[in-house]
């Protein structure tokens, strides 16, 4: 029944659509493909980027079409006071769909009370190397586990009649030289490593992609036939519509051709030139039609989910929504060591704690670029924990800048909470207010914040830091807030716990609390490779022309290369412990199944995420010895065991084949890994054959 009442919808809506066509006048139809209005609001505002919701598209008033009306969100509402979420990469590290879903749906309702339809999110770029800017706004650097988060995404917010937008297609690493830069990639990598992870949102049912600025073999990805007619459109049959990325997506009128419906924010090649050239043949009225199709199809299609609630202002960081930005934060840590058990604190026990760097005393939410969400408070790490130990224990803060007064204050209490890390000015998008307003052509390299990393490492200073409050007192904890990978070499053996947080919204400093004092148990992974050594990585250059992506990156290129990490991706520890069983594989027609017993053996209730690799170290052709095909969130009691149960596709086995141009599976022995990490030691297999 509900089938039939969603297709009777979608009939009702292409038959509303296909009316509208007829009586629309080119001139209408070309205005419709684009946003108007952008850079007059953007100036009215004092030049605050989304400072209202946007139209970018559609609209008709005489026919009383709806218009999108849009702005960004990758860890909130960017516009209002509204809730901040953890940053992405952060959240990627609960690996937790279902609390993603539930953020989704969080951030349609706010949008929603702002009055907007369409938002920025999921990004679901690769993080193929930590030194990008941009890192914090994706999920992290497995094409699988990037897709599953985002799909989680996508399910909550159309729910609730929001139209996410997956971006940015494709193959965006790289922030400086993000308007030029040309990334060659050779089809097996560009179909195994690069694009999985957007099909998997088109499987979704995603209603928008935004192309990406960068070139993919020579041509701008808003003029990428390939890429947006033949892949998203043709073989992945996209329903939705393409977004340009704002400003500098477009490069000619011709984007329509190769398969771009919006020019966001402005008409700037669209509008009147578009127009010209469709008077002039060299752009087809039926290439228009079928973009405002897909614009208006979808529109009425996933704004008509939830279309009988209403959203006011009070669910704009309401008290639920906080409380969920809270949780996302507690799921999100991840405990990198914990020689000695010196976390979790014991408030009954320690009579005085300091509280020791810059950020400590800061709400550092993320980069200042499109993502900033303002939300109406946020919480420091000082706040969270005087706030969550009251009169119990003692306060000592310092904020680093004296080193000899931070030694002092570390010396003279029974615990210490480092905070170090990076903040907007460190890394995040490469923006000025100049590259709007001024010079809508400029591709100058200079901007006036973020951008990407120059170093892998803390800052002198702070590695300064951490090394003589450590030998001050070793009761010690670094916490670290970063947007990806942070390399500790010189520092993690001379301190016993640290523990990563990425940016942790705006109830980071609660949640970082509840977590230091053991309210809740850290169960977290990484979602990235942390390297012992920087050349481990791919190369990198954040002001390249042209470069080249490959087959490997993250732990592929480790494994591939024998290398260990320093933190592998999908590790993290616990309060607790836990024991696997050898995983059983049983073969289907159509799919696998692997079951694996888990025990928790500590003397806690805690979650453990469960990870399913499949290995390839049989294959007669040069591939991953392993790749993540699924995971699991799970929560036990102290004592519990329990089966986790898995079911991988068998085309999740295929290589790509450019000389067939398809999928091959190959008829070798596979290896079922299970495990809570992806390095060797954490994983048991076992061997099978389709």
């Amino acid at each position: 029944m509900q089938r039939a009442r969603e297709e009777k919808g979608r009939d009702d809506v292409a038959a509303r659509v296909a009316k509208a066509l007829v009586e629309l006048t080119l001139e209408e139809k070309v205005e419709m493909l684009a946003g108007h209005g952008f850079f007059r609001a953007y100036i009215d505002d004092g030049m605050r980027y989304n400072a209202r919701v946007y139209l970018v598209g559609g609209g008709n008033e005489r026919l009383g079409l709806p218009a999108l009306l849009f702005t960004d969100g990758p860890r909130g509402i960017a516009v209002g006071a509204s809730t901040c979420f953890p940053a992405a990469i952060a959240r990627g590290a609960s690996f937790d769909p279902d609390l993603e879903d539930r953020i989704g749906e969080a951030m349609a309702r706010e949008l929603r009370a702002h009055g907007g339809n369409l938002y920025g999110a999921p990004c679901l770029n690769l993080l193929r190397h930590p030194a990008w800017g941009r890192a914090q706004e994706t999920y992290g650097e497995d094409p699988h586990h990037l897709g599953e988060m985002a799909a989680a995404l996508i399910r909550g917010a159309q729910r609730r009649g929001v139209i996410a937008t997956a971006k940015h297609f494709a193959a965006n690493s790289i922030e400086n030289s993000r308007f030029r830069v040309d990334v060659r990639i050779a089809e097996r990598p560009l179909r195994e490593v690069y694009l999985p992870h957007f099909r998997r949102c088109v499987e979704e049912g995603v209603g928008a992609v935004m192309s990406a600025y960068n070139q993919v073999n020579g041509e701008y990805c808003g003029h990428n036939r390939l890429l947006l007619r033949d892949i998203l459109k043709g073989e992945w049959s996209f329903e939705g519509f393409v977004i340009s990325d704002f400003i500098y997506g477009v490069h000619g009128a011709d984007a329509v051709a190769a398969g771009l419906d919006v020019e966001a924010p402005e008409a700037i090649h669209f509008g009147p030139k578009l127009l010209a050239a469709v008077k002039a043949g060299d752009v087809s009225e039926g290439d228009v039609d079928d973009a405002l199709r897909r614009i208006l199809c979808t529109l009425l299609r996933v704004t008509s989910n939830d279309a009988s609630a209403t959203y006011g202002p009070e669910v704009v960081a309401s008290t639920t929504h906080v409380a969920l930005a809270r949780e996302a934060a507690e799921r999100s840590a991840v405990l990198l060591a914990n020689e000695g058990d010196v976390l979790p604190f014991d408030a009954t026990r320690i009579r005085s704690l300091a509280v020791i760097g810059r950020l400590a005393a800061e709400a550092s939410l993320g980069d200042h670029g499109s993502s900033r969400v303002r939300p109406p408070y946020a919480v420091t790490p000082l706040e969270g924990i005087r706030a969550y130990v009251g009169e119990r224990v003692a306060i000592r803060f310092a904020d680093g800048g004296d080193p000899d007064a931070a030694v002092a204050a570390a010396r003279e209490s029974d615990a210490v909470l480092l905070v170090v890390g990076y903040d907007h000015t460190d890394e995040g998008e490469f923006f000025s207010a100049e590259m709007v307003v001024e010079n809508p052509d400029h591709r100058s390299g200079e901007g006036t914040m973020g951008g990407d990393r120059d170093a892998l490492t803390l800052s002198s200073g702070d590695e300064d830091l951490v090394l003589a409050v450590a030998a001050a007192n070793p009761r010690c904890c670094v916490t670290v807030i970063a947007g990806s990978a942070v390399m500790m070499d010189r520092w993690s053996g001379r301190v016993p716990a640290i523990l990563y947080t990425g940016y942790a919204g705006m109830e980071g400093g609660t949640a970082l609390a509840r977590l230091v004092f053991g309210a809740v148990v850290p169960g977290g992974k990484l979602p990235f490779s942390i390297p012992s050594r920087a050349d481990h990585l791919p190369f990198f250059d954040k002001n390249a022309d042209t470069i080249e992506y490959g087959l490997y990156h993250g732990y592929t290129k480790l494994d591939h290369d024998g290398e260990e990490a320093a933190y592998a991706f999908g590790y993290g520890l616990s309060y607790t412990s836990f024991a696997y069983g050898i995983p059983v594989v049983e073969v289907g027609n159509d799919d696998l199944s692997v079951t694996v017993g888990l025990t928790n053996t500590g003397t806690r209730d805690a979650d453990e995420v469960v990870q399913l690799y499949i290995g390839f170290e049989r294959s007669r052709i040069d591939r991953p010895r392993k790749l993540l095909r699924a995971f699991r969130r799970v929560t036990l009691g102290e004592g519990e065991t329990r089966d986790v149960l898995f079911r991988v596709k068998r085309d999740d086995l295929a290589y790509y084949d450019p000389v067939r141009a398809g999928w091959v599976i190959e008829d070798i022995e596979y290896t079922a890994y299970v495990g809570g990490s992806s390095r060797a030691q954490d994983l048991h297999g076992t061997a099978f054959r389709l």
